[in-house]
């Protein structure tokens, strides 16, 4: 139980893009029966929300993770102006709680202007 706590201490909670406009999920990381804890993956490669699930599952499997998703949405990433706004959401998951997911990027970016709005696809 130890190793599974260790493993969930070491996954990132925030890992997006470092510039553009693209989709992103919130997921919900376990070990075991154990505690959980909320993350945000971003990426421009990602056609779908279901492809950025995909391959985080497949790598925290490896590290004997689970996770689940628990919505999605869009990032507009401006680094230039330290930017960050969360919006929008996703037709197989449905709309993530963007409040939590802009608590995450202000912990991660904490000089950027971090904004949500539930509008927008």
């Amino acid at each position: 139980m130890a190793a599974a706590a260790e493993a969930l201490s070491r996954v990132p909670d925030v890992e997006i893009d470092g510039d553009g406009v693209f989709k992103y999920v919130l997921l919900r990381v376990r070990a075991a029966d154990g505690p959980g804890k909320d993350v945000v993956r971003g990426h421009g490669w990602a056609e779908y929300h279901a492809d950025i699930y995909a391959q985080t599952a497949q790598e925290l499997a490896q590290q004997g993770l689970d996770c689940e998703c628990l919505g999605g949405g869009r990032l507009s990433h401006r680094p230039q102006e330290r930017k960050i706004h969360v919006y929008g959401y996703s037709v197989g998951f449905g709309r993530a709680d963007h409040s939590v997911t802009t608590e995450k990027l202000k912990a991660k970016y904490p000089d950027y202007e971090v904004t949500w709005a539930d509008e927008g696809y």
